[in-house]
């Protein structure tokens, strides 16, 4: 099992070139190693303990009892909730059923739990496969071994002016590029949100407010409060089977199952569920930013300038000023790539290249800071 978790860890290696921002490392890497433990440790159950366990009668093999209650789901029943446990009822939600099919709560889901985090898991990785599909190995291929800085000086000079002559040659060019990314960034935020209401419907609408219901729970008198955990997964639950009898009847079988899984499920989903909701402040966050950024070019000045120190001020102002979002991203995704005093040389003379064309007729530009 450990060399499984080796590989998982491989699996979602970040890179040493950086494309992306954390939060979205976050939804790619953490989330999908997370989600697809998870998925593993029930799937591995023989680990854990078995999936089920009822108590049977001598007329019914305990192998087809276990099997057929597993599949055919089991239920508890809504109004023995909140009766004292080993006084009205053994166990919360179990009891006389008085045939009130409405009073029954069916639990379906613990056959499709490893499924649907898997599943999930493929869900939190689809903007990073997009925007790696997108980005296509530009940085890698424009940072040429920079990042390193120790290389001979006609080495160093031939690369910087590589990289100059790109960044000049496609300048105002790299806006599509930028939005892409951003693209990736808002489709991480939906996917997280959309997962919110997978699970909810998952759950039969249970597990929008869990979290909050958990922590609700925790904080007040226990004794007159349902635990939410125990309701949407329940240690014990009932399950009936049919059978026919010797001389043709039909007969019904009561059984009470044990679920030694829901133990970890819930653990599982109560992490899951504050997993997701600071995943999406986190991701809400990192939109406002890219939206300030995009309407902003001040904002763009400042933010480069508290990111590279070395860089000077009317150097950054030159270019923002010249060129637009795209290119600024771009640089600045570089500067993330690429040893710090290389950096600061090739945004000087980019800046003075720039400045020293400003009087040329370039089209679409202006004198002053304008928006992307």
């Amino acid at each position: 099992m450990l060399d499984i978790f080796r590989g998982l860890k491989n699996l979602v290696k970040v890179s040493h070139v950086k494309t992306d921002s954390i939060v979205f490392r976050l939804h790619y890497s953490i989330s999908v190693m997370i989600l697809m433990s998870f998925s593993l440790i029930i799937t591995t159950r023989q680990y854990v303990g078995n999936p089920i366990d009822c108590v049977h009668t001598k007329d019914i093999p305990e192998d087809v009892l276990n099997t057929y209650c597993w599949i055919q789901s089991t239920y508890t029943l809504k109004s023995l909730f909140l009766k004292k446990q080993g006084v009205s009822v053994p166990y919360p939600g179990i009891g006389n059923s008085d045939g009130d099919a409405s009073d029954k709560k069916h639990y379906k889901y613990y056959q499709w739990v490893c499924f649907c985090l898997f599943f999930q898991a493929i869900l939190f990785y689809t903007p990073r496969w997009l925007w790696k599909s997108w980005e296509g190995g530009k940085i890698h291929a424009l940072i040429m071994d920079l990042d390193i800085g120790i290389c001979s000086e006609a080495e160093k000079k031939q690369k910087k002016k590589l990289l100059l002559d790109y960044l000049w040659e496609n300048l105002r060019y790299h806006n599509w590029w930028a939005y892409r990314y951003y693209v990736c960034e808002l489709l991480a935020l939906i996917n997280v949100i959309g997962q919110m209401f997978l699970m909810n419907r998952f759950f039969d609408g249970e597990f929008m407010t869990f979290g909050l219901d958990v922590i609700d729970y925790m904080e007040t008198d226990q004794e007159d409060r349902m635990d939410p955990m125990i309701y949407i997964f329940p240690r014990m639950t009932k399950c009936t089977f049919f059978k026919y009898g010797s001389s043709g009847e039909v007969e019904k079988h009561d059984a009470i199952c044990i679920l030694p899984l829901n133990v970890v499920n819930e653990k599982i989903y109560i992490f899951l569920w504050f997993w997701f909701i600071l995943l999406t402040f986190l991701t809400m966050l990192t939109l406002i930013y890219r939206v300030v950024i995009i309407f902003s070019p001040r904002m763009r000045v400042y933010l480069f300038r508290m990111r590279f120190r070395l860089v000077r001020r009317d150097a950054i102002e030159i270019i923002v000023r010249r060129s637009k979002m795209g290119d600024w991203f771009l640089l600045y995704l570089l500067g993330e790539n690429i040893d710090t005093v290389i950096f600061r040389d090739v945004v000087q003379d980019l800046a003075n290249r720039l400045g020293h064309n400003q009087h040329h007729r370039v089209p679409g530009l202006k004198g002053e800071i304008q928006d992307a």
